[in-house]
């Protein structure tokens, strides 16, 4: 890490060297740092020109985000889409949170990663091996229980 310590000052042969390694590692940050942009509040100016105002905007915006991924958790296990409602509400925190715009972009990451991932050939044929044999499995034991008990429809039972 180069901390500007050396300027001024004769540089020899293990100097130019280490100044290209320098060089070379702050053109790859550079380069990633011209696509992290710093995280700016989306809050109009006059709300951002008043402190109380301001903090009130933040107050709001997290708890709109909190009901948006509450419902997400309970559209996990009820109808409804509950990931991208999950998404959602982590993305309206992402307009006023550098934490939560952080989380996002690395949570955005991670998924194009999987997609990827899962267009991979030996992937995508272990996937359909998977799935073919889970589901012979499952023909095999809904046929078994068919076989050993039948198939009684509900307009069929008798009064009991």
């Amino acid at each position: 890490m180069n901390t500007g310590s050396d300027r001024g000052t004769n540089e020899s042969a293990t100097g130019d060297a280490a100044t290209e390694a320098t060089a070379r590692a702050a053109e790859g940050t550079a380069e990633e740092a011209a696509e992290e942009k710093p995280h700016v509040s989306k809050a109009p100016a006059f709300i951002k020109a008043r402190k109380s105002l301001h903090l009130s905007w933040q107050v709001g915006v997290f708890v709109v985000g909190l009901a948006v991924i509450a419902a997400g958790v309970a559209m996990l296990v009820l109808p409804g889409p509950g990931w991208v409602a999950i998404f959602a509400g982590l993305a309206i925190w992402a307009t006023e949170f550098a934490w939560a715009h952080l989380v996002l972009r690395w949570t955005k990451r991670k998924v194009t990663e999987a997609a990827q991932k899962a267009l991979d050939p030996k992937v995508r044929r272990r996937n359909i091996i998977l799935t073919t044999t889970g589901l012979v499995i499952a023909g095999a034991l809904i046929g078994f229980y068919l076989w050993k008990y039948g198939l009684v429809l509900p307009w069929d039972l008798k009064d009991q």
